[in-house]
């Protein structure tokens, strides 16, 4: 399975546009939001990716961010999210506090924990556990970045946009 990533968009209309158009083109079998969307006005850009996510420090109004989310079939799941995919156990979480972070890591729990915040791309093994942080949708004053987990091949692959 070909996951896709992102975290971070805060409102960046024009590369939740372009970041939209890569998991599309790569066919995605999901794509993740680590959260931060900020403003519910972005989440139609994701309309037609399968889309889940979960909530960021900065997001807003949550109720209209789960309406949103619905209106486009996507999922909203709270604060943290898990699942497996291919018999690999998946964890998301923004990454607020990174003493959680780090103890999903270290935990055993998960094949895979998935996390953002720090816009700050990165790929970490801790055991058997491959951490990811696809670096941030904005950008910022950096690269605006996504990335690709493919459950097959546990590969990681980061996209600049």
């Amino acid at each position: 399975m070909l996951i896709g990533i992102c975290s971070d968009s805060h409102d960046h209309v024009e590369n939740i546009t372009k970041a939209v158009a890569v998991f599309k083109e790569r066919q995605a079998e999901m794509v993740i939001h680590a959260g931060d969307y900020c403003s519910p006005f972005t989440i139609p850009l994701f309309e037609g990716v399968p889309l889940h996510g979960i909530f960021g420090n900065n997001d807003g109004d949550k109720y209209l961010l789960m309406k949103k989310f619905d209106e486009i079939g996507g999922t909203l799941h709270g604060g943290f999210f898990s699942f497996d995919a291919d018999k690999q156990t998946v964890a998301v979480y923004h990454g607020t506090y990174p003493e959680i972070t780090e103890s999903l890591e270290k935990s055993g729990l998960y094949d895979v924990v998935i996390s953002g915040h720090t816009h700050q791309a990165d790929v970490e093994t801790a055991g058997e556990t491959i951490s990811i942080n696809p670096g941030s949708v904005n950008g910022f004053d950096q690269d605006a970045m996504i990335a690709f987990y493919d459950t097959e091949t546990r590969n990681v692959e980061f996209v600049e946009l």
